[in-house]
């Protein structure tokens, strides 16, 4: 089975599509896919689906959703078996999954059974982990390379056509954190490399997209910096500051000030960077 969360949902039992329309059982589906090999407790299914007000029926009804989804994997099984019919003996065929093996029955939830196959969010726990001990190892070309690929895994945001309810919004939050976290990473690295002009145009989007993201807004400060435009890094303070106290009563963060006085002081030409261990913007050179 694949698995993709990481944009639109797409599950796959040996190439055929297992992805309800129905945005109940998508739901339903969506939670087993993305704890794929896990037990998911009823109790979690019906949280998501009635968001703590479940009609009397709800146990009965979410049964009726996973006899729903092991009719489509059931077809899928069905299909993948003709296409290789011929192929195998009777013991290959006697030895086939069944809808009730790919989602199991099982004290207190159910378990979708990958069978071994892909998940774009493993794929992307196991790039990004790569990159992070690459950038601890001072290796920034693998780790701009690993968390670059990493990211590619994304085509949206999670879950992007699925109606979620508590779980799957809980879900994708923490998804975009691990997203944010892995974008802030390979930037750093590519600053690391002397890249600041190519990242102009991305830092653009960011910095306008998550307008109270102060490490993103540091970033394209020294991207900025770095390329002969001082006075472009210190209006993006500005509106950085604006934007933090007008909506949320804050200032700046002590780091991002010291940013700021160190490109202020400095020329153009001097080097400013981040202290990518302790998480510091500092002044060096």
């Amino acid at each position: 089975m694949d698995i993709e969360v990481l944009g639109t949902l797409a599950v796959r039992e040996q190439g055929v599509s297992v992805t309800p329309t129905a945005p109940k059982p998508r739901q339903v589906l969506a939670l087993l896919a993305l704890h794929a090999d896990q037990v998911v407790p009823v109790s979690a299914l019906i949280e998501e689906l009635w968001a703590g007000a479940p009609p009397r029926s709800a146990r009965t009804t979410l049964q009726t959703y996973v006899l729903q989804l092991r009719a489509l994997i059931a077809s899928a099984l069905e299909q993948g078996a003709a296409a290789t019919e011929g192929g195998e003996g009777a013991e290959g065929a006697a030895g086939r999954r069944t809808a009730k093996d790919v989602l199991v029955t099982l004290p207190g939830g159910y378990l979708l059974n990958s069978g071994g196959g892909t998940s774009d969010v493993r794929e992307f726990d196991r790039l990004a982990g790569i990159g992070y001990r690459a950038m601890d190892a001072g290796d920034f070309p693998g780790a701009a390379r690993q968390l670059r690929e990493a990211l590619a895994l994304w085509s949206g945001p999670a879950f992007a056509d699925v109606h979620g309810g508590i779980q799957l919004d809980m879900e994708a939050r923490r998804l975009e954190e691990t997203r944010l976290c892995a974008l802030d990473q390979r930037i750093e690295a590519d600053l690391r490399l002397g890249r600041h002009r190519e990242l102009l145009a991305e830092l653009t989007v960011l910095a306008s997209r998550y307008r109270t993201h102060e490490n993103l807004h540091g970033q394209f400060m020294l991207a900025l910096h770095r390329s002969g435009r001082r006075g472009e890094a210190l209006d993006v303070y500005q509106r950085l500051r604006a934007t933090l106290v007008r909506e949320l009563g804050l200032e700046p963060s002590a780091a991002l000030r010291r940013l700021q006085r160190s490109i202020l002081m400095a020329s153009p030409e001097s080097p400013v960077a981040t202290d990518t261990n302790s998480e510091r913007l500092v002044r060096v050179g």
